[in-house]
């Protein structure tokens, strides 16, 4: 079996990010006190209970999916906004975007008796379309034990080079078994599913994940979290959840007003009540991010001929 790395909580954060690219995912061991998994457990349980099981064999007839956590709960924003995680998930992602944004939160339940999830690539979320990249950064914290039995998230080590029509042998699929307060931090290339639950209590994690900035996002966050929410919140967790220019002159916005009450091209931040009215499509900052980046290809370039 292709058991994952284990780290402490305080490992530093280069050291994570050469972990996960080598491996596709590792382990960080109690990150967050039981108090936290409590808080969170009782903020989002009511919606929990009242999310129907999956209506397909992918989303799961026995498991539940409870999404909206940043609006919901103000405990699942200290997960989201963890910041060893954020700052892996920046450094990680750093090659392929100028910043990234949240992808997805939700409270995953499995429930006694369901069969493990086919094996299957979170990237595929954009289908098959992205090569010669990594779109994304994944977590899973464990807000119950999560063990062989009662559906552990099923890894495929090592797997993120592989071709998409590969399947894994049963011999090298790990287990992602964790202590609540836990966390399986992969990437979007790496094979898992979650797995089969054979025992008598439900498994419950909370995936949140972060993706480059360019992309759209699996789950909406302007409707998950829309303004009149997410103005209240702190600028770091709005600039997450998409309120911000995901690259120079991406995502501004022309707020729909009457002739000359309103900017005509403006940051998304400007919905929050932040930016001013500053008629600037862009970021001064991450144009000249994307400058340095054209010019060093094509000094790279240059290199070569």
């Amino acid at each position: 079996m292709n058991e994952l790395i284990r780290c402490a909580a305080d490992t530093k954060v280069e050291e994570i990010v050469e972990l996960v690219s080598r491996d596709g995912a590792i382990v960080l061991e109690d990150v967050i006190p039981p108090a936290l998994v409590d808080r969170v457990l009782d903020e989002v349980m009511p919606w929990v209970e009242a999310t129907p099981n999956g209506v397909d064999d992918f989303s799961g007839r026995l498991t539940t999916r409870t999404g909206a956590l940043v609006a919901r709960s103000a405990a699942c924003r200290e997960l989201v906004t963890h910041p060893t995680i954020v700052e892996t998930a920046r450094r990680f992602l750093a090659p392929f975007c100028e910043r990234i944004q949240l992808h997805l939160t939700q409270i995953i339940r499995i429930r006694p008796g369901q069969p493990a999830q086919v094996v299957h690539r979170d990237r595929w979320a954009w289908g098959t379309h992205l090569d010669r990249l990594e779109p994304q950064l994944n977590t899973i914290w464990a807000l119950s034990p999560f063990t062989r039995e009662n559906g552990a998230t099923q890894v495929v080590r090592g797997s993120v080079d592989w071709d998409d029509a590969r399947r894994p042998r049963p011999e090298e699929i790990g287990y992602a078994e964790l202590r609540p307060g836990s966390v399986l931090v992969y990437t979007g290339s790496v094979f898992h599913g979650g797995g089969e639950n054979a025992s008598s209590a439900d498994r419950i994690g909370a995936n949140i994940t972060y993706a480059l900035g360019w992309l759209r996002q699996e789950e909406n966050q302007y409707l998950s979290c829309p303004p009149e929410i997410a103005r209240d919140l702190d600028p770091t967790l709005q600039a997450l959840l998409g309120y911000a220019l995901g690259s120079y002159a991406l995502g501004y916005y022309t707020p729909p007003l009457p002739p000359g009450e309103g900017p005509e091209a403006i940051g998304p931040e400007h919905a929050l009540g932040r930016g001013g009215h500053s008629q600037q499509i862009g970021e001064a900052e991450l144009y000249d991010r994307l400058i340095r980046r054209v010019e060093a290809k094509a000094s790279a370039n240059e290199g070569d001929a």
